[in-house]
């Protein structure tokens, strides 16, 4: 069990995390980093419900099946044993978040979720972790779930593949706003959900509004239009900031909300 002076030290230093993203890049720090805080990580961004298109079945009325994002952190409540919401958001409180809710903190499930430290946060029941999610949705904020070493780091949780992280992310504090200054070998662990297509359409008018809420740096404007780049982590969040709804995001089908959350089950056990 980390002491509780650890924790606000890390708070403390949070807003060094960019310089920390940066040495990641030098080959011997890089190395040494991946291996105490990223090793095995296998992290995925889920959009929101709302600003996804679906494409399956979509002349039927009603649909016979519906792919949602959010089904892929709800199947893991369902099927997990041990559930865990922290009491704050660690990066929200240590970046004194005023636009989004702090005490709206991630939520851990798995074996090792239960030897999170009890003045931290505490165990909830399935109905408890389900509605946590979606008073996260409900404040806009976006999930990241999966393997994580670094949560099994900070809180002593272990071991990691018996962690499952959900974070539940804004675009101002997020952790993860690092991803464009770490090396690339760590960025690739934090991706698209399978199946996520993001397209802009004729109606952009390079306004630059996608550009600013990227947190990853993935949209340049050319020629007077937003082009998004490999870098794309699927949030969404350009969907919402483009004024003229030129930007859509697309799941082709519950094949890969099947996927994703098969994919996470190879790299945590939560049962």
């Amino acid at each position: 069990m980390r002491p509780l002076w650890f924790i606000e030290l890390l708070k403390a230093n949070f807003g060094r995390r960019f310089a920390l993203a940066k040495a990641s890049r030098l080959p011997l720090i890089g190395a040494l980093m991946d291996r105490m805080l990223f090793e095995d990580d296998d992290l995925v961004y889920l959009p929101k419900d709302s600003v996804v298109q679906v494409e399956v079945n979509r002349q039927v009325d009603p649909p016979i099946n519906t792919a949602l994002p959010s089904q892929v952190v709800h199947h893991f409540i369902d099927v997990a044993e041990v559930h865990w919401v922290m009491n704050f958001c660690i990066c929200r409180e240590s970046n004194k978040c005023e636009d989004y809710p702090r005490d709206l903190g991630c939520l851990f499930m798995g074996e090792a979720a239960s030897r999170i430290d009890p003045r931290l946060g505490r165990l909830v029941t399935r109905e408890e972790a389900h509605a946590h999610v979606r008073r996260a949705d409900e404040a806009g904020l976006i999930h990241v779930i999966g393997r994580n070493k670094l949560d099994s780091v900070w809180l002593d949780a272990w071991p990691t593949g018996r962690l499952l992280t959900v974070c539940n992310c804004c675009p101002c504090c997020c952790l993860w706003r690092m991803l464009p200054s770490l090396a690339e070998g760590i960025g690739v662990k934090v991706t698209k959900m399978e199946g996520v297509e993001l397209s802009v359409g004729p109606g952009c008018v390079g306004c630059g509004s996608c550009q600013k809420a990227c947190f990853v740096d993935a949209i340049e404007l050319r020629d007077g239009k937003a082009v998004i780049g490999v870098n794309c982590r699927g949030c969404g969040r350009c969907v919402e900031a483009c004024p003229n709804h030129a930007i859509t995001i697309t799941i082709p089908g519950l094949t890969e909300v099947e996927d994703t959350i098969k994919r996470i089950e190879e790299s945590v056990d939560v049962r």
